[in-house]
């Protein structure tokens, strides 16, 4: 039995290793490269990173920023990994024409093993293409040659950037594993960048080392470098799933910042600002500050009796409203490039900035106490913290005072109720500019809890069929989609309804809700539904008229990154069925509550039955907007647990 045991072990040791013997240590290909077709930390990867590296340096004769890259990759599935062999390379070009990115020395080989011997497919230089892409990028693309399922492929280039500013960035992680990833850099001490590592990775190995007289200069200037290596191993594939922000936040990577350079000559130019300087700047910026200070303009465009009005929190709805409804948001959010509200009022639409610095201006002059909040958007990614990088903001709402109380507003969208803003700019802070006592990190967070309630009540028939009403009600991001299909175009707000509950006849429809940027939305369905699942005197009744969730939205074994709601947010659902005497309820499903850990979140079921009437309440409430990755197991388990209950749960009736 203790052989039997020993060469159990003993197999099971060859045969991980036969399906771990890629040689992450090299460029070179190997033959248990392509004779491995599985990696067990990723049995349903498609492809496979097995080595890469990058070496940055600045070339001691033209002073450019010299980035080499090397990478070889497996491919398991050439179907689901047809992207892994396309390579695109975007170069930076600025206004100045002269002045780009380039890329050479691109060499690129496919590796198949074809009766036990290697085979090797070269890409031919014809077949590496170059096109504009937009105004200030180039992409030079190329596509890998012979791939098949089990090919290896590697390929290598050198760019060359006159933009020493922007030091060349390092992404560990991608959509596929990564078993080895090594980026070196050389920084001259004249230099000084701000070093940032994004991401829930962490780095296997990181050393610095210095060579003295890296760079020499034409009037003897001398720099010492810092040579650093950071290596990270068995890196897992980034997959998105719901409730994240931008992939940005999360994939694990390196980036630079220029903080100061020291030239030739020995003066020290400073590059990443403090937010004391960089509020100077915002001050004067012809986008931003001068923007913001023409109010005088403003002054006749709101003349209303409102004006007049003693609160100070309906003055500021009626100023608000004036603007959502009067001018257009034109779907662009630039903020720091061709920004004019003197266009906006003109021509009655423009920017997102535009329409909110109009609102700030409006309100100001009318004696509210306002400032501008920048932020960046969801899918935008977080603005660093570290220093101030003015381009990581891409949008401008507005931050009211009103009698002690804050608000956050935005005029862009015509069903935004006041106080609310869209949900693209819940991501987590933003600067809030003050350009007398300076600016300061603020959180940018919905400060109503999202709701959707329906309560059901229906009466049972001799022959079976239920009658009655529906009164559902919609609060805060969730009234938004069912005001804009509504208001937009009710007739066929109804047939949607229709197309989706077929199952349901409808009686009467009114809707509760006076406007379209009210906070909530209400409504009322006078109903009947005959179609019930009848057999032998028996009814099989699905009580969800409507579900929640039918699928789970997380399916990750692990996942690295938070959950990100967006806002607090909550689902009730109620029905009451009177059975008038008809029917006996011989089948219910038993009564749980589960929670969350921390008491973060809970979902409780019950049902009875009671002088002749069956009743069911389902309630979730999640009590964050921000889960982080440690809860995501326990999300996990409480979702399936919403699912399955939405999905199978069934009330037996039989006629008496």
């Amino acid at each position: 039995m203790k052989k039997t045991l020993i060469l159990l072990i003993l197999f099971s040791f060859v045969k991980i290793n036969a399906q771990s013997n890629f040689d992450a240590a090299s460029f070179k290909v190997t033959k248990g490269d392509l004779e491995t077709n599985t990696y067990p930390q990723d049995s349903i990867a498609n492809a496979l990173v097995i080595y890469e590296e990058g070496n940055s340096f600045i070339d001691k004769k033209t002073f450019k920023l010299v980035t080499e890259i090397k990478r070889k990759i497996k491919i398991f599935n050439k179907d689901n990994a047809s992207d892994k062999a396309t390579i695109e390379v975007f170069l930076y070009k600025s206004d100045q024409k002269s002045r780009k990115e380039k890329i050479k020395n691109i060499e690129a080989t496919t590796y198949n093993l074809v009766d036990n011997k290697v085979v090797r497919t070269k890409l031919n230089t014809s077949e590496i293409f170059e096109d504009e892409y937009n105004k200030n990028n180039t992409i030079v693309k190329f596509t890998m040659p012979n791939i098949k399922d089990g090919s290896v492929i590697t390929y290598s280039y050198t760019l060359e950037s006159p933009f020493l500013y922007k030091y060349h960035d390092w992404r560990f992680q991608s959509d596929i594993p990564t078993i080895f990833s090594k980026y070196k850099t050389s920084i001259p001490g004249n230099y000084n960048y701000n070093i940032r590592l994004v991401g829930f990775q962490k780095l296997s190995e990181e050393k610095t080392v210095r060579e003295r007289e890296c760079l020499l200069a034409f009037n003897g200037f001398t720099a010492d470098c810092a040579v650093t290596t950071y290596i990270m191993r068995d890196i897992p594939a980034y997959i998105e799933e719901d409730y994240v922000t931008s992939k940005d936040n999360y994939l694990s990577m390196i980036d630079y910042e220029l903080k100061t350079y020291t030239d030739f000559e020995g003066i020290k130019h400073h590059y990443t600002k403090t937010w004391k300087t960089a509020d100077k700047e915002l001050k004067l910026n012809a986008n931003i500050g001068k923007q913001l200070g023409k109010v005088s303009i403003t002054k006749d465009l709101f003349n209303s009796s409102k004006l007049n009005e003693a609160n100070s929190l309906e003055k500021a709805k009626a100023i608000y409203q004036y603007v959502q409804n009067t001018y257009t948001w034109n779907n662009e959010h630039m903020l720091f490039k061709d920004v004019s509200v003197k266009n906006l009022i003109k021509n009655k639409s423009g920017k997102a900035s535009e329409i909110n610095i109009l609102l700030h201006n409006i309100l100001k002059i009318n004696n509210f106490k306002v400032k501008p909040i920048l932020l960046s958007t969801r899918k935008n990614g977080f603005a660093t913290k570290l220093y101030p990088v003015i381009s990581d903001f891409n949008y401008l709402i507005v931050e009211a005072n009103i009698d002690g109380k804050l608000y956050l507003l935005d005029a862009t969208d015509k069903y935004l109720s006041f106080g609310e803003i869209p949900f693209k700019c819940l991501n987590g802070y933003g600067r809030l500019l003050d350009f007398k006592n300076g600016s300061q990190w603020v959180d940018i967070k919905a400060e109503r809890n999202s709701t959707i309630q329906h309560q059901i009540k229906l009466n049972l028939s001799d022959e079976g069929g239920l009658h009655g009403y529906i009164n559902s009600r919609y609060l805060g991001y969730h009234a938004l989609p069912k005001k804009k299909a509504y208001f937009s175009n009710s007739s066929k707000y109804l047939e949607d309804f229709e197309n989706n509950y077929n199952f349901i006849d409808i009686i009467e429809h009114t809707v509760k809700s006076n406007a379209r940027s009210d906070e909530k939305f209400q409504e009322f369905y006078k109903i009947e539904m005959n179609d019930l699942n009848i057999v032998d005197d028996i009814i099989y009744l699905d009580p969800f008229i409507f579900k929640f969730f039918t699928k789970n939205p997380f399916q990750l074994q692990q996942r690295t990154y938070p959950v990100d709601f967006g806002y607090k947010d909550s689902f009730t659902y109620s029905i009451e069925i009177d059975l008038h005497n008809l029917y006996d309820v011989i089948e219910t499903p038993k009564d749980f509550i589960v929670k969350l850990p921390d008491d973060s979140g809970d979902f409780r079921f019950a049902t009875k039955v009671f002088d002749n009437k069956l009743t069911l309440n389902f309630k979730i409430d999640f009590k964050k907007a921000l889960y982080s990755a440690q809860y995501y197991n326990s999300l996990k388990e409480f979702m399936a647990k919403v699912v399955d209950t939405q999905t199978k749960t069934l009330i037996v009736l039989k006629k008496k």
